[in-house]
C-alpha cells in the first residue's frame, strides 16, 4: 500500500513537472510562434487560427527588395543602420568611461563607492518619463534636441548601468594576488592593468558591451523624447507600426530580436557566475 501511495505522488510530482515545462515553453515560444506567423501573413482574419494567405512580401518591403504603397509598408534599412550606428558609438564610449570607473571602484577604498554605483543605476532605477522630459528641455536650449548626439548621450546615459556595474563585478572577481604578483616582479600599475587585469576581465567586459549595446538597440523611450522628429531608429519605426500593420511590427520585432538571441547566446559562454555574484 506504501509503495503504491509513493508511486502516485512520483507520478504525480512527474505530470506536475511536464504541465509547468509545457506552460514554460508556451510563455517563451508562443510569442515568438505568433511573430513569425504575422510576419509571413499576407491575410489573416478572425476566428482563422492560421493566415489565410502567406507571403513574405512584408520582409521585402522592409528590407528594401520590393516598394509598394498597397501593403502599408516603408523600408527599414535607415533606420536600422542608424540604430546600428547609435548602437556601436554607445558601446565604445560607455565601455571607455566603464573601465576605468568600474575598476576604481572594484580595486579602490573610493569614499561614497556604493552611492557611486548607485547613481550609474539611476536612469533605469526611476520612471525614465520624468527623466527624458527633462532632458529633452535641457538639450533643447544648447541644440542637442533631434540630433543623433543627443541621442547618443541618452543611450550612454541608460547602458552605462550595465558597463558600470558589471565591470566592476568583473574586476572584483579577480584575485589581488594576481596583480600582487605582478607588481612584486617589478610592473607598475599601468602595466600590471594591461597586462594582467585587462585580459582576465576580458570575457565580463565583452559581456558587458553586449549588453550596452543590445540595450542601445533597443532603446525607445530616450529616443522618443529626445531624437523626435529627425531620428528614426528602429525601435521607433517599430512602436509607430505597431498600431496599424501588425505583420510589419512582427517583421521589424524579429530583426531586433535575431541579435538579442545571438549576443545572450554569446554572454552565456563568456559571463562567468563569479562576475555575476561580485555585482552584490
Amino acid at each position: 500500500m506504501r509503495s503504491i501511495l509513493i508511486n502516485r505522488k512520483r507520478i504525480l510530482i512527474l505530470t506536475l513537472e511536464i504541465l509547468l515545462l509545457l506552460f514554460s515553453l508556451l510563455l517563451i515560444f508562443g510569442p515568438m510562434t505568433s511573430l513569425v506567423l504575422w510576419s509571413i501573413a499576407d491575410k489573416w482574419f478572425w476566428p482563422n487560427p492560421v493566415p489565410q494567405s502567406i507571403g513574405l512580401d512584408y520582409w521585402k518591403q522592409a528590407l528594401g527588395i520590393q516598394k509598394s504603397l498597397a501593403i502599408g509598408a516603408v523600408s527599414i534599412v535607415p533606420a536600422f543602420f542608424l540604430s546600428l550606428m547609435i548602437a556601436v558609438i554607445t558601446v565604445v564610449i560607455a565601455m571607455a568611461i566603464a573601465i576605468p570607473a568600474g575598476y576604481a571602484l572594484a580595486k579602490y577604498k573610493i569614499p561614497f563607492g556604493t552611492f557611486i554605483l548607485f547613481l550609474f543605476l539611476m536612469p533605469n532605477a526611476f520612471p525614465q518619463q520624468p527623466i527624458f522630459v527633462n532632458l529633452l528641455d535641457t538639450f533643447t536650449k544648447i541644440g542637442l534636441a533631434g540630433t543623433v548626439p543627443g541621442v547618443i548621450i541618452v543611450h550612454i546615459l541608460v547602458g552605462l548601468v550595465f558597463g558600470v556595474w558589471i565591470t566592476s563585478a568583473t574586476f572584483k572577481s579577480i584575485p589581488v594576488q594576481l596583480e600582487e604578483a605582478a607588481r612584486s616582479v617589478g610592473a607598475n600599475s599601468l602595466k600590471t592593468f594591461f597586462r594582467i587585469s585587462l585580459p582576465l576581465a576580458a570575457p565580463g567586459l565583452l559581456a558587458s558591451s553586449v549588453f550596452v549595446f543590445i540595450t542601445s538597440l533597443d532603446e525607445f523611450t530616450g529616443t522618443f523624447f529626445i531624437g523626435l522628429p529627425f531620428v528614426i531608429t528602429l525601435p521607433m519605426t517599430l512602436y509607430s507600426s505597431s498600431g496599424y500593420n501588425m505583420q510589419f511590427a512582427s517583421v521589424i520585432a524579429i530583426i531586433l530580436l535575431i541579435p538579442s538571441i545571438l549576443f545572450m547566446t554569446l554572454i552565456q559562454r563568456v559571463l562567468k557566475a563569479e562576475y555575476v555574484g561580485g555585482m552584490g
